[in-house]
């Protein structure tokens, strides 16, 4: 048999369950969350555990105390969509129909696409921070490295939160200036990017923190393969088109990412991206093929960086347009690619990055400079956000 319900919200993380409150504030009440997993995660502070400043079950609570009440709650995972017949499969033999379909499932780690990377991960000095159950393993080889090469990479392509690959290399080297063991330890930093960001005046700045701590900095550049037997990675010069190879004796690598897979298979990809992201329109987030159908967050193929703040301002322009979908009227609320990267540059200072599809800085606190790294603004990165996350962005109130 088909469930049927008014709003079908794939996804049970930061968009999925902020829309889902959003929909029942305003009114609406037939609505259904599909996510399977019982621990919501702020998937922000592994971050700081990585760099040993927080700890990794402070970023970890359960499901149901944020599924909000009223919304029906499937735990299971969705494996295909029909836009046709409006139709969701569930893994568990569920099928539901809907009259709007809000997509937001998360975004998906492609470990394997390294080789090599895989059968390391969390050995011999390997670790990530994009892993609840890594990101303690970071602080602990970070700890643990006395002397030789530290590599920082950052793959090519979209990916969440793209300055984490930053962060906790910055984090790392301010932890072994304070041990006094800087001139011991060489710090790798591999970037894709012709530049440290995308937007010049926070360029600038990161590269002066870099240069500070005498972090070595490949631009246009990613790790290809591990050789962990040898303890090496090969990069590859995107520009020059060629390869050399670079000892480790600890490494922090972010792994490509693409959408779900069967996203990539479902009519709803985006059939000109090999990552399979949700064809949608950049501003108004509806489907390009599939008016009824909404897309926002990391599995979004909007331009924006995939970060919980530009999450903060598509939700309301997703519930916005979603409400009209159910009429049967065109979308007339807009997105403006805000996005919002809190880039920590020490243990205990941070850049707030803020920037939209102008890729211009869209400060929004007055009156502070907002384009050097600050001591006040570690702060926020510690403590403000956790807070305005679990209290108010969940319960779609920000």
């Amino acid at each position: 048999m088909t469930t049927h319900h008014d709003f079908v919200i794939i996804g049970g993380g930061n968009a999925g369950i902020s829309v889902a409150a959003r929909l029942l504030r305003s009114g609406e009440r037939d609505i259904a969350v599909i996510e399977p997993s019982l621990t919501h995660y702020y998937q922000p502070l592994w971050t700081l555990v990585g760099g040993g400043r927080a700890r990794a079950e402070h970023s970890a609570r359960a499901q149901s105390q944020f599924m909000p009440a009223g919304a029906r709650w499937y735990r299971s995972w969705a494996n295909a969509v029909d836009p046709e017949s409006q139709k969701i499969s569930l893994t568990d033999g569920t099928e539901l129909s809907y009259r709007v379909l809000i997509v937001c499932p998360g975004i998906q780690l492609d470990w394997d696409q390294i080789p090599g990377l895989s059968e390391t991960l969390g050995l011999d000095g390997v670790s990530s921070n994009y892993s609840y159950d890594l990101a303690p393993q970071t602080w602990e080889f970070i700890r643990e490295l006395q002397s030789g090469t530290a590599v920082f990479a950052m793959p090519s392509g979209p990916i969440k939160c793209a300055g984490a690959p930053q962060k906790i290399a910055y984090m790392a080297a301010d932890y072994w200036r304070s041990q006094s063991r800087q001139n011991d330890i060489r710090v790798v930093l591999v970037l894709p990017t012709p530049a440290m960001f995308g937007v010049p005046v926070y360029a600038k700045e990161l590269k002066r923190v870099a240069d500070g701590y005498g972090i070595e900095v490949r631009l246009s550049s990613e790790v290809v393969e591990v050789d962990s037997a040898n303890r090496e990675v090969i990069v590859k010069d995107l520009v020059a088109d060629t390869k050399e190879r670079l000892e480790y004796d600890m490494m922090h690598i972010a792994p490509p990412q693409s959408a779900p897979d069967w996203i990539k298979a479902s009519p709803l990809a985006d059939p000109n991206d090999p990552r399979g992201y949700v064809e949608v329109n950049r501003h108004t987030l509806v489907h390009s093929r599939f008016p009824n159908i909404i897309a926002l967050g990391d599995a979004g193929s909007t331009p924006n960086s995939k970060t919980g703040a530009a999450i903060r301002k598509q939700a309301p322009v997703a519930v916005a347009n979603a409400k009209l979908a159910l009429a049967e009227k065109a979308p007339n609320a807009f997105y403006s690619g805000y996005a919002s990267c809190p880039l920590v540059t020490s243990r205990n200072r941070m850049l707030l990055a803020e920037f939209d599809y102008t890729m211009e800085p869209t400060p929004s606190i007055p009156f502070v400079d907002l384009t050097k790294e600050r001591r006040d603004m570690w702060y926020l990165k510690k403590y403000g956000l956790p807070a305005l996350y679990w209290h108010a962005i969940l319960r779609g109130r920000a």
